[in-house]
């Protein structure tokens, strides 16, 4: 299957893009080397913006696989980089993550981003499911998840390595929104 999204999402408030490597700093300074932000990832705080940028290039190259898209969140009054967001394709389904600098947590802005891509996946003739998973700790995330559609499914038991909680595989609730 050979699904691409638009290179582009738009809301009222925030443009959603592919990254580029002018992006770094901003990534960096808002949420990269953030221990709160990446508490809940599979990835280490950046250390140095040079991890960042080796990101941002890995970010360039998905796109080319066909299955893993990474758009930057950027807030259209201001032209700040807020987060990011991706999604990864695999058969029927489409697998969300995502992430906002602390500063902008709780102003409704991820669930603004999520809207228009869980849309434009229904669009998809071949796409049925939804969905995405989060550490069981992590109330905001699970809630973000309901507000945006998805129903939690149960949990997934050891299923992920979260590097900045613990060496051993965490519990995470799955959701999903199927059609």
């Amino acid at each position: 299957m050979r699904i691409k999204p638009p290179y582009t999402f738009e809301t009222e408030r925030l443009q959603m893009r592919l990254p580029i490597i002018e992006d770094a700093d901003s990534i960096f300074e808002q949420y990269a080397q953030d221990e709160d932000v990446t508490r809940y990832l599979i990835w280490p705080p950046h250390k140095s913006i040079e991890d960042t940028k080796d990101f941002l290039k890995r970010c360039q190259t998905s796109w080319s696989s066909d299955s893993d898209f990474p758009w930057a969140i950027i807030r259209k009054e201001d032209n700040i980089l807020v987060g990011m967001v991706g999604i990864r394709i695999n058969e029927h389904g489409v697998n969300l993550g995502y992430l906002l600098g602390k500063q902008f947590w709780h102003q409704g802005y991820m669930i603004e981003t999520l809207k228009p891509i869980i849309d434009w996946a229904f669009s998809q003739d071949e796409i049925y499911r939804v969905w995405a998973f989060c550490d069981v700790e992590n109330t905001s995330s699970a809630s973000l998840l309901e507000k945006a559609g998805l129903q939690r499914e149960g949990v997934l038991r050891c299923w992920i390595v979260l590097p900045n909680r613990s060496k051993i595989p965490r519990d995470c609730y799955s959701y999903s929104k199927t059609r």
